[in-house]
């Protein structure tokens, strides 16, 4: 063998030693046959609320002019504002929608806070957190789907204990009872927080008398912020085919002798339940001494809503031009 031959022998050893070591390292380092590597579970979006998925629908459809975004304490909401078409106005109506509407609601919110405008009252319709009536403000993300076995141990879990005592039952209901009554309270102050901004806005806007008027599960509300937090520039109150919520103290009922402005209770004969209702507020009223309370029917309009709606605004506008 020469000598430049024995010179490169290492050389050419090494480089073929190298690709075999690297092969066996990667061989000693990929997962064993059949195992899986960890997958990392998905990060779900945080689902948007229904509040903001309406006010995004009617920021696309109404016309940017009528629409204000208000703040209330560190949130912001969207409301929909409509001067009055005269040249001197009579006053604003701050219109709170029910349990699920939008500020521009088919039925009695949307027909108002377009008519009003027309006869001398300035309207703004308010959006308000979700399923308020509840106490919940948003949706929640969709929880992951569990096994059988998961499931059942969940359950078996939230099964009740047999022996458990009547102290801890009744300590139970005590804590559910007080949370309720704190989901209340953060309900009734972002709600009157809501609704106070409204009234600032109004009377920046040169609206010297206001009007709250609420719809459905509003009415409870309007009712009881007139109650609660009774703001000097709204003077008058109407309630459109008011429901008692279920969850919600003090009831309307308990309410209605608190109220110290002149009140209007539009209220729908065809629908049973809030003619129960309607019945019992009305008997209330004739027990408070000096109320000023006004009940109106509405009559059922079949096959007509344009007609129904119609109805409603005269008579709201009519009750507001007597006061």
């Amino acid at each position: 063998m020469s000598y430049t031959i024995r010179a490169m022998f290492p050389a050419i050893c090494l480089t073929l030693i190298l690709p075999c070591s690297q092969m066996t390292l990667a061989a000693d380092t990929a997962p064993a046959s059949g195992a899986k590597p960890e997958e990392k579970a998905p990060e779900r979006a945080v689902l948007p609320s229904r509040s903001q998925e309406d006010s995004l629908a009617l920021e696309r459809r109404i016309p940017q002019i009528e629409q204000q975004q208000l703040q209330a304490g560190d949130e912001s909401f969207l409301a929909l504002w409509k001067p009055a078409n005269v040249d001197e106005p009579k006053g604003a109506v701050v219109i709170v929608p029910g349990a699920g509407e939008s500020a521009d609601w088919p039925n009695a919110v949307g027909p108002l806070r377009n008519k009003l405008p027309d006869v001398g009252w300035a309207s703004l319709s308010l959006t308000l957190p979700d399923a308020y009536e509840d106490g919940v403000f948003a949706r929640a993300a969709e929880a992951p789907a569990t096994d059988d076995k998961a499931a059942a141990d969940k359950d078996k879990a939230k099964a009740p204990d047999p022996g458990a005592s009547a102290e801890a039952d009744a300590a139970a209901a005590a804590a559910q009872a007080a949370a309720q009554v704190e989901r209340d309270k953060a309900i009734a102050e972002k709600i009157f927080a809501r609704i106070d901004s409204a009234v600032t806005f109004a009377q920046q806007n040169k609206a010297h008398s206001v009007v709250l008027l609420g719809h459905g599960t509003g009415a409870y509300w309007a009712a009881r912020y007139m109650s609660e937090r009774p703001a000097p520039a709204v003077q008058k109150l109407v309630m459109v085919t008011a429901v008692q919520t279920n969850q919600q103290t003090p009831t309307l009922l308990q309410l209605l002798p608190t109220l110290k402005v002149p009140t209007a209770d539009f209220v729908n004969r065809e629908l049973a339940v809030p003619r129960q209702q309607a019945k019992d507020r009305l008997d209330v009223s004739k027990r408070i001494k000096n109320a000023r309370f006004t009940q109106v029917a509405l009559n059922a309009i079949p096959g007509n809503t344009a007609g129904e709606q119609d109805q409603l605004f005269r008579r709201v506008r009519g009750w507001l031009e007597s006061e």
